[in-house]
């Protein structure tokens, strides 16, 4: 099962049904989604999810409207009637649109954006990209959800595009964040579960890749000074050094992959990084040298 469909049975069990407000406000979300549609005060709602259907039905039977439940063999299909409209909808050009909310208190907005969610919303396996959506039936279920996820300290972005409306967040932080707010609470534990170990990764993979860039920087160097030794040794110079510079060349020779840091440690009298770099390049440039 993703992790989407574990976050919308987690959902779909939440134990609020005794809350009528919070019931009708969190139907309300489920009414301006994508999956639902309307023929004048005819509601049509489909979904794959068995648990998904289970929860809208339970919503209406406590606010007592009459619905209809079929299977074509891919979705489930719940109908009813809105004998009585809802007054926080209009329904216009056979299309629902939620009128201004104003001064709702947060659990009614919880359960507002809990139903949005739940009816049409996404969010993709938290060890892959971070990715949460939600679709709505047209603009103005967009706008108006995107202010009350504002209103709930929640920073969303709105995607439009032809019929396509939709509120979307990328970000792990504002996704773990939105699921506390709907009432997900083993959801957001795994997801943090996962978010941790794949930033861990990262941070693991960048240190390695770090570390592997710095070794291939300190091979390259080293392989340029031994060539600049046994230049020296070929050519009859290197008896001309003086001994600081053939003691380091000597330390060079004999350990190829070690740092600066610790060249300089081996030397008889020990001297940091800047100054076994400056005798390694010395001895560079009087190999260069021609005569």
């Amino acid at each position: 099962m993703s992790f989407s469909s574990e976050l919308k049975e987690e959902l779909s069990k939440i134990n609020n049904l005794n809350k009528k407000e919070e019931v009708k406000f969190e139907l309300l979300g489920y009414l301006i989604s994508k999956n639902t549609t309307c023929d004048k005060n005819n509601i049509r709602y489909a979904t794959e999810s068995d648990y998904n259907i289970n929860r809208f039905s339970k919503l209406l039977k406590n606010l007592d409207i009459n619905h209809n439940i079929e299977f074509d063999g891919k979705s489930f299909i719940i109908t009813f009637k809105l004998k009585d409209k809802l007054e926080e909808i209009d329904l216009k050009n056979n299309q629902i649109v939620i009128k201004q909310i104003n001064n709702i208190n947060e659990n009614y907005r919880r359960a507002l954006i809990r139903g949005a969610f739940l009816g049409s919303g996404s969010i993709n396996n938290p060890d892959k990209t971070h990715h949460l959506e939600i679709n709505l039936s047209n603009k103005n279920n967009m706008d108006k959800l995107f202010i009350i996820l504002k209103e709930s300290n929640i920073k969303s972005k709105k995607f439009e595009q032809e019929n396509k409306y939709s509120i979307y967040f990328k970000d792990g932080e504002v996704i773990s964040i939105f699921i506390a707010l709907i009432g997900a609470n083993n959801s957001v534990l795994k997801f943090e579960d996962i978010r941790v170990q794949k930033e861990m990764r990262g941070k693991v993979n960048r240190i390695v890749n770090c570390q592997t860039a710095n070794l291939n920087k300190t091979l390259n160097a080293s392989v340029e000074q031994i060539d600049a030794i046994r230049k020296l040794q070929v050519t009859g110079k290197f008896n001309k050094l003086d001994d600081n510079l053939k003691e380091i060349a000597l330390l060079r020779l004999e350990y190829p992959d070690m740092s600066l840091i610790e060249l300089g440690k081996k030397l008889k009298k020990p001297i940091g990084k800047s100054g076994v770099n400056y005798r390694l390049k010395k001895i560079m440039q009087i190999a260069d040298e021609r005569n």
